[in-house]
């Protein structure tokens, strides 16, 4: 039996301080692992050792600043993870490993604005459809990360907003999904998984504090300081489209006038094109048809990179981010909209936080979110399961 300050103890809290910097990473070097852990080299090197003995781990010869180095990932069998992220036009689901692999992804159409049970039972569909396409041990599924277009509410983990999902009022998205499919699940809004999923695989890599912004059918921004996520006491930290840039402006959907979202939204900018390039345009096509060289639509794009610029210039003021990830449908547009976003910022960010600002398009696209929350569920996970070689409990009761 072990007790506290005991060797045994203090054995196992340094195989799961390794074995959460493995799992959170994906991969390390020892030498990172030592770093990240602050463990001796020594001491990494034998816990690794008994890692992979035991199968926790796999290790493959990689190099690191020129020299030859080891590389630890978690074993491709330890366990699953699921990523399931609503859109506001979309569901994606995708399929991962916890050496960070991923084993299959799927995305189809869906009005998430309709009804909170469609939504629900497409995704226990589409999520078994994948289970069975990969042929992984249904056992080994340890959690699943959740993502949704509007703000969650920390302590309750109800949907905070009404007026951005009304089909979805009063649900707890977490709690309907997890009892559907018999697993535990993590649920955070789409633009907390698009840091995340960035942080973890995309633009974000290598940064501590940064800020994620979102342009879709909303505005949002996913806030990570000292690389957690920051969500505030009431889960509403990062909602910068609802700045007020103009007092008579268009009313938002948040009952205020001239929110940042008025000028931003597709909703609200694609009918500034419609007498000219007629209806059926998406935030895509703009993009696309900007960088084919359409004036009406490098105009739009360029103004609303003014406008979100003011929104980034307001968090530089606060929070001073090192960098901020663009993504969505605009980062395509790359210097079309990246331009304008840093006019604003030198115009309206104190000078010295605008000189250290790295402003960078996504990497990801949109996937962005569903990697997040693969990356959710592997940051939710705890480590006993991994260590102890048991399956994880319950067994999923997936359709």
């Amino acid at each position: 039996m072990e007790t506290p300050g005991s060797q045994s103890s203090l054995h196992r809290a340094n195989l799961e301080r390794v074995v959460r910097a493995v799992r959170l990473s994906g991969s390390l070097t020892q030498a990172e692992i030592a770093r990240t852990t602050g463990l001796s080299a020594a001491t990494v090197s034998n816990i690794v050792r008994e890692l992979k003995e035991s199968g926790t781990v796999e290790v493959t010869p990689t190099s690191a600043g020129g020299r030859r180095a080891r590389s630890v990932s978690l074993s491709g069998d330890a366990g699953i993870v699921i990523g399931v992220d609503f859109g506001h036009t979309h569901l994606r689901v995708a399929v991962g490993n916890l050496a960070h692999q991923i084993l299959a992804e799927e995305a189809e159409p869906l009005d998430v604005d309709a009804s909170a049970e469609q939504g629900f039972d497409r995704a226990e569909l589409l999520v078994g459809r994948l289970l069975d396409a990969t042929g992984v041990d249904r056992a080994k599924v340890a959690g699943v990360g959740l993502g949704v277009p509007g703000p969650i509410d920390v302590a309750s983990g109800m949907l905070g907003s009404t007026s951005i999902l009304p089909g979805w009022s009063g649900t707890q998205p977490a709690l309907a999904l997890g009892e559907r499919i018999g697993v535990p699940v993590a649920v955070d809004n789409d633009a907390n998984l698009g840091a995340l999923g960035e942080l973890v695989w995309g633009s974000g890599r290598g940064v501590r504090d940064l800020a994620y912004i979102k342009v879709a059918g909303g505005v949002g921004a996913g806030l990570v300081i000292d690389g957690q996520i920051y969500r505030g006491p009431g889960g509403t930290a990062g909602e910068i489209g609802h700045i007020t840039l103009d007092e008579s402006g268009p009313v938002c959907r948040c009952g205020n006038r001239g929110c940042l979202e008025t000028f931003t939204a597709a909703r609200y900018v694609l009918p500034l094109l419609e007498p000219t390039h007629g209806t059926g345009l998406t935030m895509e096509k703009v993009v696309a048809l900007a960088k084919e060289g359409d004036p009406g639509c490098r105009r739009v794009v360029a103004d609303v990179g003014r406008y979100i610029g003011s929104g980034v210039a307001s968090l530089c003021n606060l929070l001073n981010p090192s960098r901020v990830v663009l993504g969505g449908d605009l980062a395509e547009a790359g210097e079309l909209v990246l331009g304008p976003i840093r006019t604003s910022v030198g115009r309206y960010a104190i000078p010295s936080a605008a000189r250290q600002l790295e402003l960078v398009p996504g990497s990801l696209g949109g996937r962005a979110e569903v990697l997040g929350a693969l990356a959710l569920a592997l940051r939710e996970m705890g480590d006993s399961t991994l260590l102890d070689g048991a399956a994880p409990q319950p067994t999923p009761a997936f359709i």
